[in-house]
């Protein structure tokens, strides 16, 4: 079982919060709880080092966070979702969308062009295959963020992809 799972079991609110825009929050609180440093938390509950006062300590923690969510007025289950959605909202809101569409448009255009470039002209003599490289690599990556904004990317497929490498 990973250490997750036995923290879902534990403290649900907990282990949702690390998957949102609070989960540093989240695991400094963690490691506080269990008395380690917040990069030896996976290592804690793999070696069963769970005592029973950190796991009390654990159901403390989850308490707090579920009245944090009653306090505050939201669940951090839709924290993630609400970030990306504000984020969204505030592109077709605030006045910018067609800036940012245009930004976008020419970013896909520059990638496109410079990989194109490469392609049937090729580069210039001199200038090594792993600058070229680096740079066709950026410009996809930028390419990929851009089309991601638009068309979306899910938790769903985090899902599939932590599922179909076996964690």
């Amino acid at each position: 079982m990973d250490w997750i799972d036995t923290l879902k079991t534990l403290a649900p609110t907990v282990a949702t919060a690390l998957g949102g825009p609070l989960a540093g929050a989240a695991v400094s609180a963690i490691g506080a709880a269990l008395g380690v440093p917040p990069g030896s938390i996976a290592k804690a509950f793999q070696d069963g080092q769970l005592t029973p006062e950190s796991v009390a300590k654990l159901r403390e923690l989850e308490m707090q966070f579920q009245n944090d969510e009653k306090e505050r007025g939201f669940k951090y289950a839709e924290l993630e979702y609400k970030d990306r959605d504000s984020a969204r909202t505030a592109n077709t809101t605030g006045g910018i969308q067609n800036r940012l569409f245009v930004l976008s448009l020419m970013l896909l255009l520059m990638t496109l062009g410079a990989e194109g470039a490469v392609l049937f002209l090729g580069y210039p003599p001199g200038v090594p295959d792993v600058v070229i490289g680096r740079i066709l690599g950026l410009a996809d990556s930028v390419a990929l963020m851009v089309l991601s904004y638009y068309y979306g990317t899910s938790s769903g497929s985090a899902q599939k992809t932590e599922l179909l490498a076996g964690k």
